[in-house]
């Protein structure tokens, strides 16, 4: 029986076969290349100036006890910050915040910040990841927990990080941005705007108008009861 062979078919499906070998080969000297996913960002709330400072009560996740506004409160202001563990948008500014409270608690400034995330859905926001934190980035403020996110809704917290100045009455003068830096956009952290808003107080400087949101992950409320 004679065996009929089509050269042309042949040839065809050996260039198909050198195709395939060259995509395999290249394809184990290429890794697959991961597109990012760009993160969320939520801005501040701004709520209006001259707004009076919520009070409140909270457990410092370092010390393990109650600490007050009225204790932390600064005779020439206080800021109040809401923050958490695991945000990059926080870990970015860690640095600054820390050296911008230190600069600034010796010409009579309160620090505090708050943490007010669902640590049951996002257990690295718990108070025990919060001391570690604490002690880790040496902050030299209070690290409260807001556990009921009571103190986030009274401020209307939308952010973290998110930046609220008030004066030596309580009052805000100042909210939004620590500066134009985010992750990834180049710029340096220098804490800029809210250094700015602190200098003001200090030389009886008036407030700028055009003040800036802050930008960064959303607060992780918990699911309506």
């Amino acid at each position: 029986m004679l065996v009929h062979i089509n050269l042309r078919d042949n040839l065809h499906n050996h260039k198909t076969i050198l195709i395939l070998y060259e995509f395999v080969t290249l394809a184990l000297d290429f890794p697959l290349i991961r597109v990012k996913t760009p993160m969320a960002q939520t801005p501040s709330n701004m709520i209006p100036l001259g707004t009076k400072a919520p009070d409140f009560t909270l457990v410092d996740a370092v010390s393990n006890k109650k600490v007050s506004l009225q204790e932390i409160r600064g005779e020439q202001g206080t800021v109040v910050m809401f923050i958490c563990n695991h945000c990059p948008f926080v870990k970015h500014v860690n640095d600054e915040i820390v050296r911008l409270c230190n600069d600034y608690r010796v010409t009579g400034f309160g620090f505090v910040a708050i943490s007010s995330n669902d640590a049951e859905k996002y257990p690295q926001d718990g108070p025990n990841k919060m001391w570690e934190v604490a002690r880790k980035e040496n902050y030299p403020f209070p690290y409260l927990y807001d556990e009921t996110q009571e103190v986030a809704k009274a401020y209307d917290a939308a952010c973290t990080p998110d930046f609220y100045l008030f004066d030596s009455e309580l009052k805000l003068i100042y909210r939004g941005q620590l500066d134009n830096s985010r992750p990834g956009n180049g710029v340096p952290v220098n804490g800029r705007d809210l250094r700015e808003a602190l200098d003001n107080v200090l030389n009886n400087n008036p407030q700028r108008k055009n003040q800036k949101p802050s930008i960064g992950c959303n607060i992780k409320w918990k699911a309506e009861a």
